[in-house]
């Protein structure tokens, strides 16, 4: 196992309103059983959210794609931005010391990108390298990380930092079908960054900086089409598509994707002391937990920050390695597996240890 990269430090920030499902179904006058029964079932109990304005009759109106686009570039930025401060003041650094900066995100598209908004809105050097992965979905996150931790290994001393921004608010359709309704009630707002660091100021940052070993990919080209965001000619806007499937596709290839990111390691499931996996949806997470054998101890921390925030798309597993951060109970020479899942239908995986 090769790698000298370690994760120094991690970042979130949410909207600053959020609402229960119950709450939501009121606000949106959603009567039908069918819809209510899918919010009230998702083992989600709040969501931070950014919802339409209203209209004349005080109902919410639906937005046209341009003002979606405009929301996205205006939370993305100020998530992104609270992220990344929260993030370097976790890991003692300052904006200065950024010397990569990578941009995630799916709910939008910018031009330039997301990365170049960010480093204009904190003032970060505009020579900083930087990358923004765009459409990749939720997840995108490892994708990035996986670019995020080359570019530091190879550069021994700087600082790389991956922020995921999605506004899931600028990303809906509201047309009472059960397709757009399952998105509707799965989907929040948030934002993570983390800093990387290899090399001497990489060992620096302590035992409590998992290396990062190895990464391990899989997409599973019969359901492509399983996982899509895509336009929508009827609604006049993009919009998101989840097979019902999903979750058993996805659950059903869990196994072997790890047993590739495991292989030649001498490690076996069993030795992973801290899983933090992709709060994709409670079918979707117990899935990959009945077909890895994992106990709902495993998965507190995915489906805690599936409770209190939803789907985060890409930066979900972020949200759930702050949670095993607070825990405080991570142990030098322990090793732990980031799991995300998304369009594709694609798996990925990075194995870390302490």
């Amino acid at each position: 196992m090769t790698g000298t990269a370690r994760i120094e430090a991690v970042g979130t920030a949410s909207p600053p309103t959020s609402y229960s499902q119950a709450e939501l179904l009121e606000l949106f006058r959603i009567e039908d059983p069918r819809i209510r029964s899918i919010f009230l079932n998702s083992a989600i109990d709040r969501r931070h959210l950014t919802l339409p304005p209203r209209g004349d009759n005080g109902a919410f109106r639906m937005e046209v794609q341009g003002e979606l686009l405009a929301k996205h570039k205006r939370q993305a930025v100020d998530m992104g931005t609270r992220a990344i401060t929260s993030c370097l003041s976790s890991a003692g650094a300052r904006l200065s010391d950024i010397g990569y900066l990578c941009a995630v995100s799916t709910t939008g598209f910018l031009t330039p990108g997301l990365s170049a908004h960010l480093i204009r809105e904190l003032g970060i050097d505009p020579g900083c390298s930087r990358l923004d992965v765009t459409g990749m979905g939720c997840n995108a996150g490892l994708n990035a990380l996986n670019a995020v931790a080359g570019w530091a290994g190879a550069n021994p001393g700087k600082l790389a930092v991956m922020v995921c921004a999605e506004a899931c608010s600028a990303a809906y359709v509201f047309d009472g079908t059960m397709r757009t309704s399952v998105v509707n009630s799965l989907f929040g707002d948030g934002a993570a960054a983390i800093a990387v660091t290899a090399g001497e100021r990489g060992e620096s940052a302590g035992p409590a900086a998992p290396r990062l070993l190895r990464f391990a990919s899989h997409i599973i080209t019969d359901a492509i089409d399983a996982m899509r965001y895509d336009w929508d000619d009827d609604q006049d806007r993009f919009s998101f598509y989840l097979d019902p499937q999903v979750p058993y596709v996805v659950g059903a290839n869990a196994e072997s994707v790890i047993g590739r990111l495991l292989a030649g390691t001498g490690l076996r499931r069993s030795d992973i002391a801290h899983w933090l996996v992709h709060s994709g949806g409670k079918k979707v997470i117990d899935s990959v937990m009945v077909n890895l054998g994992l106990t709902a101890h495993d998965v507190r921390h995915t489906t805690g920050v599936l409770r209190d925030h939803g789907n985060l798309s890409s930066g979900s597993f972020l949200f759930s390695y702050q949670r095993l951060l607070d825990e405080d109970i991570a142990r030098p020479g322990e090793y732990g597996v980031l799991m995300t899942m998304g369009p594709g239908s694609t798996i990925e995986t990075a194995l870390v240890q302490w």
